[in-house]
């Protein structure tokens, strides 16, 4: 069976070595152009392509995928199924009618749950305790085929974002191993969504992670776990941007007006509406990442609130 593999993020990574372990077919790995990255705008490939590269595979990397030539590869590679996991594009009605096997996709959330580019963290931001994989049929709508099979597993407390994502991308590769043995026998079965229950989650922006304190102490800390690795949580301290990438928390009734700064020994308290949070590891603006006990050993604060800038 031809397959065409389209990805471009590190979660689709495992699902494509998994295709390769099982010596399956893959006529074409296609990914998004290698971009520029870092201070020097070095051009950098993303990790399915630097994948594919590693072990030969493949590669077409379009800039456009609605292009007359683009679409005549797709035609000309004359695929019985199309693997689509974190590619970053919506494919075109052509495309999806191309296959005979159709095209299926690997998400990152319970759907219709958290439909959209950003799953894994709107899920932890959002304070669930429950997500998963689901493969589906693409439709034209994003995120709304039907469902093929779907793998539940608990969002532990201490989880970040880039914890839980290296998690699901392995049982993303497992779950899309046995769908693809049921398509390739024709013994796959889907349902509809319940268009109804949808929710989303959209890209994530840089101010997402701006922290208010007013918010509770949950919600912070889930915003903490949520956007790490990125966009990252931040706030002010000096007028200067402080990341914090790890942090715990108490719930307490107090006085004190939220993000007020509270420093005793080695411990950093940030007051918000309903508690105290305590970060872990933070970085101030100008520096490396570090630990709390550093940060204090190394800085002074003049402050005895966040700043409430803008910036």
């Amino acid at each position: 069976m031809n397959i065409i593999f389209m990805g471009s993020a590190g979660f689709a990574v495992p699902c494509l070595d998994m295709l390769m372990q099982q010596n399956e077919s893959i006529v074409q790995v296609i990914t998004q152009p290698d971009k520029p990255a870092g201070r020097g705008k070095k051009l950098t490939a993303c990790p399915v392509a630097q994948f594919a590269r590693e072990h030969n595979l493949p590669l077409f990397q379009p800039a456009r995928i609605r292009t007359p030539d683009v679409l005549a590869h797709f035609s000309e590679l004359k695929p019985d199924i199309i693997i689509v996991v974190a590619y970053g594009k919506i494919l075109p009605k052509t495309i999806l009618e191309l296959p005979s096997k159709g095209c299926i996709n690997v998400h990152g959330s319970l759907l219709p749950k958290y439909r959209g580019a950003a799953p894994i963290q709107w899920a932890i931001r959002n304070g669930e305790k429950q997500t998963g994989i689901t493969t589906m049929f693409l439709s034209e709508e994003m995120d709304a085929g039907n469902i093929l099979h779907m793998c539940e597993t608990p969002i532990d407390e201490l989880e970040s974002a880039g914890m839980l994502h290296d998690r699901l991308s392995i049982l993303g590769a497992d779950l899309l191993k046995h769908t693809l043995s049921e398509i390739k026998s024709n013994n796959a079965h889907s349902i509809p969504q319940n268009h109804d229950k949808a929710t989303f989650a959209p890209i994530l922006k840089k101010t997402d992670g701006r922290i208010d304190w007013d918010d509770t102490a949950a919600s912070i800390y889930n915003l903490i776990r949520g956007f790490n690795p990125w966009p990252g949580a931040y706030t002010y301290i000096d007028q200067k941007r402080f990341r914090i990438h790890e942090a715990t928390y108490i719930e307490l009734s107090h006085n004190d007006v939220p993000g007020t700064i509270h420093i005793e020994g080695n411990s950093l308290g940030i007051y918000c509406t309903n508690g105290i949070i305590y970060p872990i590891d933070v970085q101030l603006e100008g520096k490396q990442k570090m630990s709390i006990v550093d940060f204090l050993n190394g800085t002074r604060i003049h402050s005895e609130r966040i700043s409430h800038d803008t910036k």
